[in-house]
């Protein structure tokens, strides 16, 4: 299995070359917010391929290729970066980079890329590409997202006195293999908290997932002036909360839009301080393929971030298209 190293500070762009990744290249996903993270992945053999920015903080893309050279790291780097000045491509390349492509990352570039330098077979290629949604269907999708992620925004925005930056959100038809991907960018290194919430309702069902980074944890305290110690009871509260107030709004919106209303089980706690490998281990058996809308909170000033999934059951997907056909009508 091929130890695949995505090093970019902005989540959306790790998130991003990652699912361009081909289907059929047997690989491990790590993640790295600058270059001096991605030099100690790849000293835990974490980084067999490195797709990495140039403009980072704290370790550069230029000064990380200078590393590598100098300690003779056996890792292919290809840079992918929105600098396409024909000065940046040459300099990477003299610094060891095996490849060069343009940001935004698109999926057939990459794998022409990796089969020219052997990283993937070209056998590999002919095989179809499945799981893909049509476009109309996905823009339908992301615009109701877009709505019930605005609000569970506000919603919390509301509560907390804080101001929230709104994701874009991704939707994709995924396995249980890319959801472990997806949710491994909360962060490589940390360890999560997750609580996850099933609904049903006129033949649409599926379970929404909130994840919150054990970091995130310190500042919550802080904006719910919690007093005390944070201890995991305290941790556990904060975590229902912030579920309860994104998985509720949200699926209110969604469901306002889809003239209906969910029935909403039970919160049920996935674990706490577990990385995410064994988060989704001890839950593997409830997602197969799914329809699946991310998205990701931040709050501005605050180290927190949350990643709420809606994940919902291939079969809702026939009646998610009747209730929003209005949406995918010709103009």
């Amino acid at each position: 299995m091929l130890s695949v190293l995505i090093c970019d500070d902005s989540m959306v762009a790790r998130k991003q070359v990652a699912k361009c990744l081909p289907q059929d290249l047997d690989s491990s996903i790590h993640f790295a917010k600058h270059g001096e993270q991605a030099l100690d992945a790849i000293c835990e053999n974490k980084g067999d391929l490195l797709l990495l920015d140039l403009n980072m903080p704290v370790m550069d893309g230029y000064e990380t290729l200078s590393h590598i050279k100098e300690q003779e790291l056996g890792t292919k780097t290809i840079v992918i970066s929105g600098d396409i000045q024909p000065e940046a491509r040459q300099r990477v390349i003299n610094l060891g980079a095996i490849d060069f492509i343009q940001k935004p990352v698109n999926p057939d570039e990459l794998r022409r890329v990796l089969e020219k330098h052997d990283v993937l077979s070209p056998q590999q290629g002919s095989a179809d590409e499945p799981y893909e949604l049509a476009e109309d269907i996905r823009d339908c999708y992301q615009e109701v997202a877009n709505v019930a992620m605005g609000q569970a925004g506000d919603h919390l925005a509301r509560i907390m006195n804080v101001f929230v930056r709104l994701p874009i959100p991704n939707v994709n038809l995924i396995e249980v293999s890319e959801l472990h991907m997806m949710l491994s960018d909360v962060d490589s290194n940390e360890t999560t908290s997750g609580v996850c919430q099933g609904f049903l309702g006129d033949g649409i069902s599926g379970e929404a997932l909130c994840v919150l980074s054990d970091s995130s944890f310190s500042d919550m305290a802080k904006i719910m002036q919690v007093k005390g110690e944070l201890d995991d009871q305290m941790q556990l509260e904060l975590l229902m909360d912030v579920g309860s107030i994104l998985i509720g709004t949200c699926l209110r919106g969604l469901a306002n839009q889809l003239d209906m209303q969910f029935r909403q089980g039970h919160p049920v706690v996935l674990g706490q301080h577990q990385s995410v490998q064994e988060l989704i281990q001890a839950n593997k058996g409830t997602w197969k393929r799914t329809l699946a809308i991310e998205l990701s909170y931040g709050l501005e000033n605050f180290n927190v971030q949350c990643d709420l999934m809606l994940l919902f059951t291939e079969d809702s997907m026939e009646m998610m298209n009747a209730k929003l056909a209005h949406l995918l009508e010709d103009e």
